[in-house]
């Protein structure tokens, strides 16, 4: 896997930059509802895509959180006094106080259907009902456009999948939220050129081939031999699904989200 610690001054440039965080940002908030006041953004990551869903509403008021010191820098420095370094598996807030929360490209390093279990619960805990939590699915899945490239990975080890749409459905459905509508966008300047995909399994990007590992220099040399090692294939896809916490709460009674704190 990828050591994020290292990664994180380099993050955006080697993942489409801004016109990537504009892709997401506008597929997020094609989710989120208007009247949304308070918005969690869990694995900002860098907060790339966390400051344009701040500015693009005046009245969503917008927190991040990160595990990775290095990135959680990156993105307090974009929204200064609006990041916080803590887990997504026990996020530091009370029940109940952002009508939406988000995670975009994170449940797929959760490591295990538990570790997405526990993601998508403290998401769904810290929901108000009403709120709508909004994240993206088959992440790795994404990124196989039908390329000689992926003709070439298609034999390496599998990677376990814990992000499929069905998997994340079942557990939101089990943290008490239903399904409430999709979006998809543009991985902008993620389309890979032979040449970027042999530097992404060296940095370790393929996590069944880690670095040092005699297969990964097998890859290597296979994607070599392809032509127009400069020239990127097409860009992936990604999907996000939404789901909405009812505003009817357990043991009977309505409580209805607010736009406000």
């Amino acid at each position: 896997m990828l050591d994020y610690e290292k990664e994180a001054d380099r993050y955006d440039a080697l993942r489409g930059g801004e016109p990537r965080a504009a892709a997401a940002a506008e597929a997020v908030l094609s989710l989120v509802p208007p009247s949304a006041g308070r918005l969690l953004d869990v694995g900002c990551g860098t907060g790339i895509v966390t400051r344009r869903l701040a500015a693009a509403r005046a009245d969503l008021r917008v927190t991040g959180v990160d595990l990775t010191a290095a990135m959680a820098r990156h993105a307090a420095a974009r929204l200064p006094g609006a990041v916080a370094l803590a887990d997504s598996r026990r996020l530091p807030f009370r029940a109940h106080p952002f009508v939406a929360v988000t995670s975009v490209w994170l449940l797929h390093l959760a490591g295990s259907a538990d570790g997405v279990r526990t993601i998508v619960g403290e998401c769904a805990r810290v929901l108000a009902p009403g709120g709508v939590y909004v994240t993206t699915v088959d992440k790795g899945a994404a990124h196989n456009v039908g390329s000689d490239i992926d003709a070439v990975l298609a034999t390496r080890p599998p990677t376990e999948v814990h992000d499929s749409s069905a998997a994340v459905e079942s557990r939101a459905r089990a943290a008490g939220l239903v399904p409430a509508g999709e979006a998809r966008f543009p991985g902008r300047g993620q389309g890979r050129s032979p040449r970027r995909a042999i530097a992404d399994l060296r940095r370790g990007w393929f996590m069944t081939l880690p670095p040092g590992d005699p297969r990964a220099e097998e890859f290597a040399a296979r994607l070599s031999a392809l032509p127009d090692q400069d020239r990127p294939r097409p860009e992936p896809v990604f999907t996000l699904r939404a789901f909405r916490k009812p505003e009817t709460v357990p043991g009977g009674g309505n409580s209805r989200a607010h736009s406000g704190d």
